[in-house]
Parts: C-alpha cells; sequence; structure tokens
C-alpha cells in the first residue's frame, strides 16, 4: 500500500484501545493500527516492530486455528514515511477522547499494522458504492464457571458480566445496569438471543455499535451515558430493511425495522461462512455446567409468567459464537484457580529469569505455541509446565471473553446472490454479508493477579448488595443443571 502518496486529509480517526490508536481511510478499506504509549515512555523502534509482529504471529498461528481462516484478519506490518505519521497525528488529535489522551500515539518508528476495514464486507470483491451496515457486538463471556475452584456458590449461578454490571454502575461507570446477558446470546435458542440483542439495543454501553458506510450511527463513542434513540436508528436503517419506502412513519415502523435487524444479526451470528477441516475433536465433559443464568432478565421473566424451565438449542457447531465459546471455555480452572499455577510459574521465573523467553511467555507465538494450547487435562501434577499450560489457555480465554464480533451486510438483488455468497433475508430485503473477529490481542501475563482482585471485587459487592436484596424464592426455581461440553476443533 503506497501511503506516501496519499493526503492525511483521507484518513480519520477511527477508534482506540488501552495500547494501539486505529485510523481507517474514507476511500480504501483498510485501517492502520499505532502503539500507544504513556508520555515519555517512548519505546525503541525495534521494540515497537516486535511487538506488533508478535500481534500478527499470534492472530496468525494461534487464534485463526480457534476461529478459522474466514474470521480472523492478522494484517501485515508497514513503515511509513514519519513526516505522514506525525501529519496524521495532529488531524486526529483533536477527535480523540479526553479519557484516552492519557496515552500517546506512535510517531517516532514509523511502524504501523495495515488490516482491512470490518466494518466492510470480507469475505469477497463487492460493488463498493452499495449501502454498507455493520454491526459490532462485544458478546463478553458465555458460559457459567464450572470449576470445583470456585468458592463462592453464586458464581455457579450468576455469570460474570450480570454481577460485574452492578459494580460498574456502582463506580459511576454506567448510569444503568443493561438487561444484557451473554448466556442468552450464547443460548442457540432465538427467543433468548432475541432478548439478548433488543437488550443491547436498548443500553449499548460498550458491547453494541452499528456504523453506517464506515461511520458510528449507534452505540457509546466512549465511557459516557447511552441514550438510546430508535427513532433515529430506524430513519438510517429504513432504505436498507424496507427500500421500496412503503412502512409507514411512527412508533410501529420503528419497531418493525428494530425487529428485522435484530432477525438479521441472529441469522448471520448462526450461520457458517468458513469451510475450514475440523481435525481430532477432544472433549471434555463438564458435568455442572448450565447454560442459563439466575440474574438474566429473560428468566426472571418466565419466572414472572410461571415457566420455570428453559428450552435449550445448541450452537451450530461451525458459527461464529461456538468458536468463541469454545475458545472461552480454555478457562477450566476459573481464576480462583488459575492464580495458584500463576504463582508457581512466577516463583520459577524469580528463580530462573534467564527461562521466561524458552516458556514462551512473551512469544514467539508460532505453531509450537499453539500445539501446547491442546492439552486439556486438568490433573494437577506440580510441574512448572502443566502450570505454564494452564495460564497460557487462560490467557486465551480472556482473549476470547473481550473480543469483538463484525457482522457487514450490504443489500443484493436475488439475480446478483449466487451460493459463493452468504445470504440472509428479510421481510422487503435480502442482504450479503461477512462476519468478523476483532481485538484478538492476546491478554497480558501480568494482568492475572488484577483478574485476580477484580474477580473477588465483583463477586463480594454482588452478594452484599444485590443478591441480599433480592427474592430468596428465585433461587428455588432455578435447581436443574445441564450437562454441556466443551469441543476443541484442530483446524
Amino acid at each position: 500500500m503506497e501511503v506516501e502518496k496519499m493526503d492525511e486529509n483521507e484518513w480519520k480517526y477511527h477508534g482506540e484501545g488501552n495500547q494501539s490508536l486505529v485510523v481507517s481511510h474514507c476511500q480504501r478499506c483498510v485501517v492502520l493500527r499505532f502503539l500507544k504509549s504513556p508520555p515519555n515512555q517512548n519505546k525503541t523502534s525495534e521494540e515497537i516492530l516486535h511487538h506488533l509482529q508478535n500481534i500478527v504471529d499470534f492472530g496468525k498461528h494461534v487464534m485463526k486455528q480457534f476461529f478459522g481462516e474466514n474470521y480472523v484478519h492478522h494484517g501485515e506490518i508497514i513503515q511509513l514515511p514519519l513526516d505522514f505519521v506525525r501529519q496524521l497525528c495532529l488531524k486526529i488529535q483533536p477527535e480523540r477522547p479526553e479519557s484516552r489522551c492519557d496515552k500517546d500515539m506512535d510517531t517516532l518508528s514509523g511502524y504501523a499494522m495495515c488490516l482491512p476495514n470490518l466494518t466492510r464486507l470480507q469475505t469477497y470483491c463487492f460493488v463498493e458504492h452499495r449501502p454498507i451496515l455493520c454491526i459490532e457486538i462485544k458478546p463478553k463471556c458465555g458460559f457459567i464457571p464450572f470449576s470445583s475452584h470456585v468458592s463462592q456458590e453464586i458464581k455457579h449461578k450468576v455469570c460474570r458480566y450480570c454481577m460485574h454490571q452492578h459494580l460498574k454502575v456502582a463506580n459511576g461507570k454506567w448510569k444503568r445496569p443493561s438487561k444484557y446477558c451473554p448466556l442468552d446470546l450464547f443460548s442457540g435458542n432465538k427467543q433468548r438471543m432475541h432478548f439478548a440483542l433488543k437488550s443491547l439495543l436498548q443500553e449499548p454501553q460498550n458491547n453494541l455499535k452499528i456504523f453506517k458506510n464506515g461511520e458510528l450511527i449507534y452505540g457509546c463513542k466512549d465511557d459516557q451515558d447511552c441514550v438510546s434513540d430508535w427513532n433515529e436508528l430506524a430513519r438510517h436503517l429504513k432504505p436498507f430493511f424496507f427500500p421500496s419506502n412503503g412502512l409507514v412513519s411512527g412508533p410501529h415502523c420503528t419497531r418493525t425495522i428494530v425487529k428485522e435487524l435484530i432477525h438479521v444479526i441472529t441469522m448471520t451470528l448462526l450461520s457458517s461462512t468458513d469451510a475450514c477441516r475440523a481435525g481430532d475433536m477432544k472433549t471434555v465433559p463438564i458435568s455442572q455446567g448450565r447454560s442459563y443464568c439466575e440474574a438474566s432478565a429473560f428468566n426472571k421473566e418466565l419466572v414472572r409468567n410461571g415457566k420455570h424451565k428453559l428450552e435449550s438449542s445448541d450452537l451450530p457447531r461451525g458459527c461464529l459464537l461456538y468458536k468463541t465459546l469454545q475458545a472461552q471455555m480454555l478457562d477450566m480452572l476459573d481464576i480462583e484457580g488459575l492464580h495458584p499455577l500463576y504463582s508457581r510459574v512466577e516463583q520459577y521465573l524469580e528463580e530462573f529469569p534467564e527461562e521466561r523467553s524458552t516458556l514462551q511467555i512473551d512469544g514467539p507465538y508460532n505453531e509450537a505455541f499453539y500445539e501446547k494450547l491442546l492439552d486439556l487435562s486438568t490433573e494437577d501434577d506440580g510441574t512448572v509446565a502443566f502450570a505454564l499450560t494452564k495460564v497460557q489457555q487462560y490467557r486465551i480465554a480472556m482473549t476470547a471473553k473481550d473480543c469483538s464480533l463484525m457482522i457487514a451486510l450490504s443489500p443484493c438483488l436475488q439475480d446478483e446472490c449466487s451460493e459463493q455468497r452468504p445470504v440472509v433475508l428479510t421481510s422487503k430485503s435480502r442482504f450479503t454479508f461477512s462476519v468478523s473477529v476483532l481485538d484478538l490481542d492476546l491478554k497480558p501475563y501480568e494482568s492475572i493477579p488484577h483478574q485476580y482482585k477484580l474477580d473477588s471485587e465483583i463477586v463480594n459487592y454482588y452478594l452484599k448488595n444485590v443478591q441480599a436484596k433480592d427474592d430468596p424464592v428465585m433461587s428455588t426455581l432455578f435447581k436443574e443443571n445441564e450437562d454441556c461440553t466443551l469441543v476443541l476443533h484442530k483446524v
């Protein structure tokens, strides 16, 4: 890509995370990702290059094996003219949220990652002037901990997301708790999935965003109060779902369009657009696992209606939700069972610090690293090797718990659609689509103590301030445990 021939005014601020900043090009379907660092703590060019190469290798050699060829886009590293980078930094700086400006964009190395713009269709070439709708969903953890190391029984009943909502509201992160529960979305049951998606639309927080032609039209731009305006959203979406403009305006129109949107998202999430072959399957039975969360608003609604049993459905094995859940469930010990193993590795590194590179804690993330992740044994033999494998599996699981799913949709005519192009139908329209996964940077090894402390804070706050106020009868209405199975595919 000949970046030096492009005017920096063609690039725009796209968003950022804790470690990187992303800009997208207005005309081409690419984004540039730059690393960030606190002021006066700039890394050397070699360190920047090594960090970026680790990110690319991790996506290419590890996460692609879990999610599949079509779903993961690892990108490539490019070197840019420094003058271009500085001009770009000056242009986007006014657009950055104040809360993100504590770190500076790397303008000294010239290195960046070039990635496809996932708000666009990815699986094949398509007419670029067609309008494109993209829905970004951060689904979070889709299962209840099943580990025997869990010390608080509430963790076997209420999911991490639902408990964490209350702590976030108490800390001022959000003004209201969301009714969204990840277990409803991951259930495979369309009624539960519809409820979960409707809850996300009502209270997007940072778990749902909608883009039209690459521009954010719905969802929070930062950690701010989200005011859902479905009428404004319906105005944007009406040409997609009702191109003939035959639907009257008003509340009925808005509800109908939102319903169509939820239907389309559900069908794309349950679809399989990756034809990769699965290798030998390894399974781990989870005897105490359950597929519902007692705090789910959907479950509580069932109870109010006198229904105490949930209808279960299975996720299609080829769909992205299934692959995401499969990677998440590498967290087989829960953070409570994992933390002592982390301490074992730390003690070993204190004695033999030169072994850190041999253990591949900081990479390289290659095929050998991936192969070690396939050991699903939970019988602790007291070795550092066992502890390290569980630590690395936990890091993969945490990465999958925090990834984003990108659904890009574009209207197509009936005679344009073919078997090679996945299509989803609505009452008045048809869309060709692509589904991708985003935010697949490996979670830092050093973050494990923080996760251990945060887990305790979440659970203790919930027990003290939420469960104590709930109706004690509720817990007696959910007694049945369901068997579930962890299935790993070598692809």
